[in-house]
């Protein structure tokens, strides 16, 4: 079990002012981020200053220190607005950030944490192969060492893919293959690698469905040389454990996400069926209309209740692995129905583009890709109760 760095009074005006600044300043301009295709420099320089770079590094690195229990309430407010802004410093304190706080060794830590924190450095989770996906084992790229101590290097050949802010990258925190899997362990180590080693190539940025402002590319490795101290943890054997616990952690906070997405859709919703009018009725006084906005608020309610408990079994250490991923089904599921509704009880309006529903719809729909799809969740939940019945 860890204890909080955070004490709930402070907690409460960090919620506050992210709460503040997601829906006075951020959700005003969604329109420009989309059309332009970015997260404009302001809206960066003032989430660094407010410490959402590092929200989740600890202190003693120069972040704010919140357990997970806290994370989940600040992505609730953070999928209010556009996605964007919480992938711009997502993987600094989710998947790439995590695996340093957790295997990172003592000058690992040192070297990269604060500017990670500070948002000096982004950061970026390189795991998704063309062939492997949400299932870590079946990555292809290849690290192999060359010479010995004090001198010892490794040289890195591989392709990622969909890598979220490769683009604008300082670090890739990158998975690959020492060894084929064998009893001692899956063979998959994991490396700091910068991104002006010679050798990384970034691709164009990939053209989505949704998400504008959100920049994803494939990034390749050719000859990449990397001293032995890039090796995190100084052990071949922790990529695979922490890419499962880095995922196993950022589904929890996906579905938080989502859950934030989902409200900000019931509420355009209620806020369209109390104002637009039929026949000189407004649409919410209609039943069909008043029963999909009751299945949008009980699955946002429902959504609710499942992340936080499942934040709280994973502080206490109760369950980190089934129930993230039965949240992250859920929650992510659960938005895209949600989304879907915002958009019919919008009626035609609704598949207008300048119209938040229509963003949103296009946006939540990547929630159940990434991360591990809903699919790989399902293969996690049943197969961990069959294990766990099993013993």
């Amino acid at each position: 079990m860890t204890t909080a760095e955070v004490s709930d009074h402070d907690f409460q005006e960090i919620l506050a002012q992210t709460r503040h600044f997601v829906r006075t300043v951020v959700v005003p301009r969604e329109q420009e981020i989309l059309s332009e295709d970015r997260v404009p420099d302001d809206l960066r320089d003032q989430a660094m200053k407010m410490g959402l770079f590092g929200y989740a590094i600890p202190q003693q690195w120069g972040g704010l220190g919140l357990d997970l229990v806290q994370d989940v309430e600040l992505a609730m407010e953070l999928g209010y607005t556009s996605l964007a802004l919480r992938s711009m410093f997502g993987t600094n304190n989710g998947i790439a950030g995590q695996v340093l706080v957790g295997y990172g060794t003592d000058q690992q830590k040192a070297t990269w944490l604060e500017k990670i924190a500070t948002g000096e450095v982004v950061a970026s989770f390189a795991l998704t192969e063309p062939g492997a996906g949400s299932n870590p084992s079946g990555l292809r790229t290849k690290a192999v060492r060359e010479g010995s101590e004090p001198r010892a290097s490794w040289i890195l050949n591989g392709q990622k893919r969909f890598i979220t802010n490769a683009p604008t990258a300082d670090l890739f925190v990158t998975f690959a293959r020492t060894r084929p899997a064998d009893a001692a362990g899956a063979g998959i180590a994991v490396f700091l690698v910068p991104a002006d080693t010679p050798g990384v190539v970034i691709g164009p940025k990939d053209k989505k469905m949704g998400q504008e402002g959100a920049w994803t590319a494939d990034v390749s490795f050719t000859d990449v040389r990397l001293p032995d101290g890039a090796l995190v943890g100084d052990s071949e054997d922790i990529g695979y454990r922490a890419a499962l616990t880095s995922l196993a952690r950022g589904r929890v906070h996906i579905a938080a996400v989502a859950v934030g997405a989902a409200q900000r859709a019931l509420d355009e919703s209620v806020a369209y069926a109390a104002t637009a009018t039929q026949g000189g009725t407004a649409i919410g006084e209609f039943q069909l209309v008043q029963a999909m906005l009751a299945d949008q608020q009980t699955g946002v309610l429902a959504g609710r209740a499942l992340v936080r408990d499942t934040a709280r079994r994973w502080i206490t250490g109760e369950d980190r692995r089934i129930a993230p991923s039965a949240a992250k089904l859920f929650c992510t599921e659960m938005a895209g129905k949600v989304a879907d509704l915002a958009v019919q009880i919008h009626g035609g309006s609704g598949y207008m583009r300048d119209v938040p529903v229509e963003r949103i719809y296009r946006d939540v729909r990547l929630l159940r890709l990434y991360e591990g799809t809903s699919e790989i969740q399902r293969l996690i939940i049943g197969g961990g109760l069959v294990k766990a019945a099993a013993r």
